[in-house]
């Protein structure tokens, strides 16, 4: 009986093996991704990487801005516009791709205040935290996201593809 049993435990042992090393020598689906920014309609920033689903990337830009401000309408009040996006693949095939993607950004509203004497106030930058736990994708098609509706209007514009490898 005993050796009934092991040579029954050897053989299941025979089968899973190949099945075993295939799934742990295929690696996480690298996906190609591409992410542009828009305000107001117009691209100000743009994002790529190659990243492996189950994996995230983040990157951080940063845009510093001179306003004109005062009676005299000189430049000053320097603004960092600081956008930082978390791009990460939860699933990827040849059908669709979904990106989970968290973003905060700071902007300065499109107008900026005055004084009661008609001297311009430096614009007030605000903080803005998105997030998309799911944005499916036709590989190679274009997407939008819209973060912000006005004052500046902002939309991120999304593509991917399945990667090789190499890339």
């Amino acid at each position: 009986m005993l050796k009934h049993h092991t040579a029954a435990l050897l053989f299941c042992a025979a089968i899973a093996a190949p099945f075993s090393a295939l799934a742990q020598s295929t690696p996480p689906q690298p996906v190609k991704w591409e992410l542009q920014v828009l305000q107001d309609g117009q691209q100000i920033d743009s994002f790529t990487g190659t990243t492996s689903v189950g994996q995230a990337r983040t990157d951080t830009h940063h845009h510093v801005v001179k306003n004109n401000v005062g009676c005299a309408d000189k430049p000053a009040g320097d603004i960092d516009l600081q956008r930082t996006l978390t791009v990460s693949p939860i699933h990827a095939s040849s059908d669709d791709i979904t990106l989970q993607i968290d973003a905060q950004e700071t902007l300065q509203d499109s107008t900026a205040p005055v004084t009661a004497a008609g001297c311009k106030l430096p614009p007030q930058p605000r903080q803005v935290n998105a997030a998309h736990p799911g944005l499916v994708l036709k590989p190679g098609e274009w997407s939008t996201w819209q973060i912000v509706d006005k004052n500046p209007s902002l939309v991120y514009k999304v593509r991917a593809t399945l990667a090789t490898a190499a890339q």
